[in-house]
């Protein structure tokens, strides 16, 4: 690999970007693994060789294989989850996780109030949840979007009193949402604040943090891979609201740090289309057998749903994330042979960014939609790429990195 790589899911996510990250790491020198948005809600599985398996959240896929990870300013920060995390590669050989771990001190800062209060919400919406995972991130970025002066940060927790201030200004705040939400989520046990600084503390003495100029110099450093969050068709502004992420899930934050640096964009999907919890999924067929390995009914997010391979919904991803350099195709093992290649209602259009009220119109028109569909499709690399109009350059028939080809040579990336 020679070049920067952006790993992007085209879907609702679940497409296995943890293992196609972590098989760009096994090919040649990768100098980082860049994380580019969301946060401890990601779920990344990946599978070695000799069975080693690690769903990875905050840590980039690429830890395995001894590739650092660098959580960006785009991240949302959860230093309790990381420790848990770390705890649970180094029982699995990982030397020493942390020794593996830059962060940007400008990345907002995940609390247990956060992830409180983001529950209490989700469960006072009854039938009309939306699907949370559960970990705080949305709070977090609507906190932030609210009180921009006292959201915490990363940095913050190299100032110990600057964070107490913030974190008490935090509490107060959103202890309303958790009594209003009902008497039972009203007595969700969370940690003191002092407590909070202090495991805070001990984790900006742990971890290097960093500034802006640290991804520039990786990138004159070797190839990084930057490994997405979600799918693009739960984009905070192009997904189907309210069924969203509070994330920017396309290509945008990546080549935002990439600085006018060039990379190939690889969207990864699966050959059928997933979804985990509520929302549109137009292909959804509850009698198609896929042998989950790593997904089932999530405590927050809901039952992990699949639909056959969704043409129309992918290539509004990529129009939304303006276009994919080549694509990853997994779960090439499984017998599918049906691709939704049109709707009764035609393509989707693309509404201006930031009019929520047009994507939730959308939304609507989703939950009524029918699939039209051609059967017998047993070339699926041949097939997506003629659906989608973009190459195929891996394929993938199994959970680990020997179970992958490289299926086309994709020259010259376009430059962004």
């Amino acid at each position: 690999m020679r070049e920067h790589v952006i790993v992007t899911d085209l879907g609702y996510g679940d497409a296995g970007k943890g293992t196609v990250v972590d098989w760009l790491c096994a090919q040649e020198p990768v100098q980082a693994v860049v994380r580019f948005n969301g946060g401890g809600q990601a779920a990344h599985n990946v599978v070695l060789p000799d069975g080693r398996h690690h769903t990875f959240a905050q840590f980039g896929a690429g830890t395995f294989r001894g590739v650092p990870t660098h959580l960006s300013r785009f991240t949302i920060v959860d230093p309790l989850a990381l420790a848990s995390e770390a705890a649970n590669l180094a029982r699995l050989g990982v030397p020493d996780p942390f020794g593996l771990l830059t962060v940007d001190r400008d990345a907002l800062l995940a609390t247990p109030y956060h992830v409180a209060a983001g529950r209490a919400r989700e469960l006072a919406r009854g039938e009309k949840r939306h699907g949370s995972c559960g970990m705080g991130v949305g709070e977090t970025v609507a906190y932030a979007l609210g009180h921009p002066a006292l959201a915490p940060t990363v940095g913050d927790c190299e100032q110990p009193v600057r964070l107490a201030h913030k974190l008490h200004a935090l509490r107060r705040e959103l202890e309303a949402a958790w009594w209003t939400a009902g008497p039972v989520t009203g007595q969700m046990t969370v940690p003191p604040v002092e407590d909070c600084v202090a495991a805070y503390r001990a984790f900006a003495e742990r971890v290097p943090l960093t500034d802006s100029a640290f991804v520039d110099a990786l990138l004159r450093e070797g190839p990084v891979v930057f490994e997405g969050a979600q799918g693009v068709l739960l984009d905070e502004w192009h997904g189907f609201h309210p069924y969203t992420t509070w994330s920017t899930t396309t290509f945008a934050n990546a080549l935002d740090l990439l600085g006018g640096a060039s990379a190939m964009r690889l969207g990864v999907l699966r050959s059928y289309t997933p979804r985990h919890g509520p929302g549109p999924l137009v292909t959804e067929d509850r009698t198609l057998e896929t042998a989950e390995r790593h997904n089932g009914t999530g405590l927050w997010q809901g039952p992990f749903r699949v639909g056959h391979f969704d043409a129309v919904a992918h290539r509004y991803a990529l129009a939304v994330a303006g276009g994919a350099d080549a694509l990853a195709l997994t779960h090439l093992d499984v017998p599918v042979s049906r691709m939704c290649v049109s709707y009764d209602i035609g393509e989707l259009p693309v509404g201006a960014t930031g009019d929520l009220d047009g994507q939730a119109r959308l939304t609507e028109r989703l939950l009524g939609a029918r699939p039209r569909y051609v059967d017998g499709v047993d070339d699926w690399p041949g097939a997506v790429a003629d659906a989608l109009g973009v190459p195929v350059f891996l394929g993938s028939w199994g959970p680990t990195s020997t179970d992958k080809r490289r299926l086309n040579s994709v020259i010259a990336p376009e430059r962004v």
